[in-house]
């Protein structure tokens, strides 16, 4: 869990009534300055002190930068996805890093960040540990697969910014509507489901370390990769037809939804026994869109329990 502490503030020393001398530690040395001083854990376990709040933020993913605005806080610096994926309005002074896979480091130091937001998720940021640090810039690496995830990450960014109205808005107020819809599932044995990715050159059965796989396990329906590591490295068949999942889920991947669809027609086409599964037969086969269910949905997390409540448990669909 990532924690997030104002060590000390001058406010906070006045509130105390101490005599006036300053306490021992960086956190009073900061106060007698009039400054905040900031330290959280972030998803790689390393200490981040902030001596200040940062207003010079580049942010090395889409949905990273989106959540940095959703506290309250600006963009200096992104990489291409913000635009893409995102569709972010930014600034045309925002400086932009090209992929995110490998942003451009030379472009990210003429920014001049006070603070960097990164990715565990990929090689290409994790390489840019030792070189931020040799700079003296402030970096937090962040992984969020889950609400949990996104809900502890604001919960540090509006820390930062000082924007707690928007932790409420574009958090509390989402954890409030998950809570209703999952307060809303039939009680009993969830429904089964076989979730999928496609890809240009295939599908691949996925567990639930990932968005959709989260919101699946969170309306009390059971992935069947969870409990069949087999099926993550290979589709058998036979596994598949002797679980006979309720529903199959899919969500595509890549720059051609089209051509990750067409993947997903040649898989079906390519044993009869796919007809045979009762989401076939049923016509319980859904794809799943992007923004709700593989980019991070952020404050639309709500929006994504809801949708597949709604598949697995809405009218007509009462097999659970």
């Amino acid at each position: 869990m990532k924690r997030f502490l104002i060590l000390l503030t001058a406010g906070v020393m006045l509130l105390s009534g101490c005599s006036g001398a300053p306490a021992s530690g960086s956190g009073s040395q900061s106060a007698q300055e009039g400054q905040e001083a900031y330290t959280f854990q972030d998803d790689l376990g390393r200490q981040v002190k902030l001596e200040q709040r940062p207003e010079r933020v580049a942010a090395l993913m889409g949905s990273y930068a989106e959540t940095w605005l959703l506290a309250g806080g600006e963009v200096i610096a992104v990489t291409q996805d913000a635009y893409d994926e995102r569709g972010l309005d930014l600034s045309e002074d925002t400086v932009n890093l090209g992929s995110n896979q490998q942003p451009n480091l030379e472009a990210l130091f003429a920014a001049e960040p006070d603070f960097v937001i990164l990715t565990t998720d990929l090689d290409g940021q994790l390489s840019l540990e030792d070189s931020l640090e040799e700079a003296g810039i402030p970096a937090a690496w962040f992984k969020v697969e889950s609400f949990d995830d996104y809900l502890d990450m604001l919960k540090i960014c509006t820390d930062l910014t000082g924007r707690e109205d928007l932790y409420q808005e574009n958090g509390l107020s989402v954890q409030d509507t998950i809570d209703q819809v999952v307060a809303s599932v039939p009680e009993g044995e969830g429904s089964t489901v076989l979730l999928l990715r496609a890809y240009s050159t295939g599908v691949r059965a996925k567990n639930s370390d990932n968005i959709a796989g989260q919101v699946i396990t969170g309306l009390g329906a059971v992935n069947i990769a969870d409990s069949d590591a087999g099926l993550l490295e290979d589709l058998q068949m036979e596994s598949i037809l002797a679980a006979d999942p309720d529903f199959i889920l899919v969500t595509t991947m890549g720059s051609s939804q089209e051509a990750a669809l067409k993947s997903l027609e040649e898989l079906f086409a390519s044993d009869p026994a796919w007809q045979t599964l009762t989401a076939v037969k049923e016509d319980r086969v859904e794809v799943l869109p992007k923004d709700l269910f593989h980019y991070k949905p952020n404050a639309r997390w709500g929006e994504s329990y809801a949708m597949l409540a709604d598949i697995l448990y809405g009218d007509g669909n009462e097999q659970a």
